[in-house]
């Protein structure tokens, strides 16, 4: 089984080029958010080819990051679309007050204006639960259930782990496939807690 233990934090051209014919090959991971909190886990690739994932505790994984291996092999890491709750209000005040609340609670929340809001402007998305869903809506807010891959905002005083994907992509997918719409806001958010299931194994991590 190919160990992925290494993420780059810059990519050549021909690095460029060899990810946008891996994607073309569907040799990429398609991972949701909890799994890619994860430094070690084993994975199916969207082929089919089992790998693993052995990295330092420098943080999770993001949509579009880039592992390597130590024959230097690569592998890209995409956000899959998953089940969360989008919240929506009628006006900006409103939506800035459920957000203060999901805040207070330390809710991993990610804030996006990417999506088709229509005259809603901005959302708000957070992983599934009744709980909050109840909260923002006896505020006020309009919650409904959707499928986006999830990126949270990350800690204002966290420096970041250095990703390879910057601004320009290495894989020519953005136009031609489900997850294209993490390419509009994946770049900044992370996560900004230390879950305490680092390191524990996970199944198959891009079934569904």
């Amino acid at each position: 089984m190919k160990i992925f233990n290494t993420r780059l934090s810059t990519l050549s051209d021909i690095q460029k080029a060899q990810l946008a014919e891996q994607y073309q090959a569907d040799d990429y991971l398609l991972l949701d958010f909890d799994t890619r909190q994860h430094s070690r886990f084993r994975a199916i690739t969207v082929s089919g080819e089992a790998i693993g994932v052995d990295l330092p505790r420098t943080g999770g994984l993001k949509g579009d990051d880039v592992l390597i291996n130590e024959s230097g092999e690569l592998m890209q890491v995409i956000a899959k679309p998953q089940a969360v709750t989008k919240v929506t209000a009628a006006n900006d005040f409103l939506l800035m007050k459920g957000a203060y609340h999901l805040g207070n609670r330390h809710v991993p929340l990610m804030f996006d204006h990417s999506f088709d809001q229509g005259n809603a402007g901005y959302a708000l998305y957070f992983e599934n639960d009744h709980v909050l869903a109840q909260m923002l809506e006896n505020l006020g807010l309009h919650i409904e259930s959707t499928s986006v891959p999830f990126e949270p905002e990350t800690g204002a005083y966290q420096t970041g782990q250095g990703h390879a994907h910057g601004h320009s992509h290495s894989h020519a997918h953005s136009d031609s496939h489900s997850h294209k719409e993490s390419h509009d806001h994946s770049h900044s958010h992370g996560h900004q807690h230390s879950y305490s299931h680092h390191d524990a194994p996970v199944g198959h991590s891009n079934d569904g």
